[in-house]
C-alpha cells in the first residue's frame, strides 16, 4: 500500500473560463470540487489506476468535513487526523492555455495535534509499502515536519518520497529520502539560499539503500535506489562538472537525497543518483490544465519505488502520467487515453 501524506490539504475549487483576462470579468463554463492538496491529488491519480493507496494528513472545520465526504464519495482510502482549524480552500482558473491558482491559506495548527499525527502516521507504517510526503506546511507545523516523518519511515524500512518546497524541502532532503521530486523552480529557490560549494562532498553516511529500505527487496541493484553507500559515483561526478541542469541535481543529492527527479515542465524529467542519470522527455506538448501534472508523477514515481520499476521505464511511466494529468480538466486526475497513448513514445535517455 502506498501511504500520501497531505499536512496542508483543501476543498480545490476549478474554474473553466474560456481565455483568462487580467482584471476582466468572467463567464465560468465549468466548476469542479475536489480534494485538493498535492498528497490528495497523488492518491487520486494511484486510485484511478487502481493501486491500493492510503490518504492521511490533518483535516478541520467544515471545509474538512466537506473533502472528507468528496473522498468517501470518490471511495478514496482516507485516514486523516481531526484538527479544530478550518482547512482552506484552493481555487483554480484554468482556460485552454494555462491556469492560475489562488491558495488560501492554512489553518493553525496545535502542538498536540501534531503529535497526534506523528503517532498516527507510526501506526500506518506497519503497512505501508512507499510514503508520499507532498506539499506545504500549515502554520504551527514545525519547519522539519518533513525530516520528522522521513526519520520515521526508515526506522520501519518504508522508502519515502518527498515533493514539498522551501525551508521544508531544505529540513526533509537533510534527512535523506529515497527520492525527492522538486520542480526546476523550488530547486533553483533552494539551491539560491543553501550554502551547498560546487564541489562539496556528498552527505556523509549513505548507510541504506533502497534495496535495503524496501521490504523483502534487499540485495538487488535493480530499480532507483539511488546511491551505493559511501563515496560519490560517476552520474554524480560528471553532473558537478556538467550543465545548469546537472549540477543543480546533484547538489539535491548533497544536501541529502538518495535520489532525485527534477521536473521540468513541458520538458520532461531528469533524475539523477551517484550512479545514474537519465532524462525522459515527452514527444509532443499538450496544453491544458498543469496543476496537477507534478502529482501525477509523484503517483508514478511511488507505484515504481515499490515495484523496484528501472530507471528507463520509470521515467516514461512518469512522464507521459504527468502529460496525462494535464489533459484532465482537474487536478487529482488523468485522461486515460492520453496516457495509452503517449507511454510508447516518451523519449528516455542517459543525461
Amino acid at each position: 500500500m502506498i501511504v500520501t501524506v497531505t499536512l496542508n490539504p483543501a476543498l480545490d475549487l476549478t474554474y473553466r473560463v474560456g481565455t483568462l483576462v487580467p482584471h476582466g470579468t468572467h463567464r465560468v463554463s465549468q466548476v469542479a470540487e475536489r480534494p485538493g492538496g498535492k498528497g490528495l491529488n497523488v492518491a487520486g491519480v494511484l486510485h484511478a489506476l487502481g493501486e491500493p493507496v492510503l490518504a492521511t494528513g490533518l483535516l478541520g472545520g467544515t471545509t474538512g468535513g466537506r473533502v472528507t465526504t468528496l473522498l468517501a464519495g470518490d471511495a478514496v482510502p482516507a485516514a486523516f487526523v481531526r484538527i479544530a482549524g478550518e482547512t482552506r480552500r484552493t481555487v483554480a482558473v484554468a482556460d485552454d492555455v494555462d491556469a492560475t491558482g489562488f491558495w488560501e491559506p492554512g489553518p493553525q495548527v496545535t502542538p498536540g495535534e501534531w503529535a497526534a499525527f506523528v503517532a498516527h502516521f507510526r501506526d500506518l507504517l506497519g503497512t505501508a509499502d512507499v510514503v508520499a510526503l507532498s506539499g506545504s506546511l500549515p502554520p504551527g507545523v514545525p519547519v522539519d515536519a518533513y525530516a520528522t516523518l522521513v526519520h520515521l519511515a526508515a526506522e520501519y524500512a518504508v522508502p519515502s518520497i518527498l515533493d514539498t518546497s522551501g525551508e521544508a524541502l531544505r529540513h526533509g532532503l537533510a534527512a535523506r529520502p529515497d527520492l525527492a521530486k522538486p520542480n526546476t523552480t523550488e530547486l533553483s529557490a533552494l539551491l539560491a539560499s543553501a550554502s551547498v560549494p560546487g564541489g562539496a562532498a556528498i552527505t556523509a553516511g549513505r548507510d541504506r539503500t533502497f534495496a535495503d529500505a524496501a521490504p523483502g527487496r534487499a540485495g538487488t541493484d535493480a530499480g532507483p535506489s539511488g546511491a551505493r553507500d559511501a563515496d560519490a559515483g560517476p552520474a554524480l561526478l560528471e553532473a558537478r562538472g556538467g550543465g545548469r541542469e546537472l549540477a543543480d541535481a546533484a547538489r539535491a543529492l548533497e544536501l541529502g537525497a538518495r535520489a532525485v527527479v527534477v521536473s521540468q515542465g513541458p520538458d520532461g524529467l531528469l533524475a539523477l543518483t551517484v550512479d545514474e542519470a537519465w532524462r525522459g522527455v515527452p514527444s509532443e506538448r499538450l496544453e491544458g490544465n498543469p496543476t496537477g501534472a507534478g502529482d501525477a508523477c509523484v503517483a508514478a514515481l511511488a507505484r515504481g519505488l515499490r515495484d523496484r520499476t528501472p530507471w528507463p521505464a520509470l521515467l516514461a511511466d512518469a512522464v507521459a502520467l504527468s502529460a496525462a494529468a494535464v489533459a484532465a480538466p482537474v487536478a487529482g486526475a488523468v485522461d486515460a487515453a492520453t496516457y495509452r497513448r503517449l507511454l510508447p513514445a516518451v523519449r528516455v535517455s542517459a543525461a
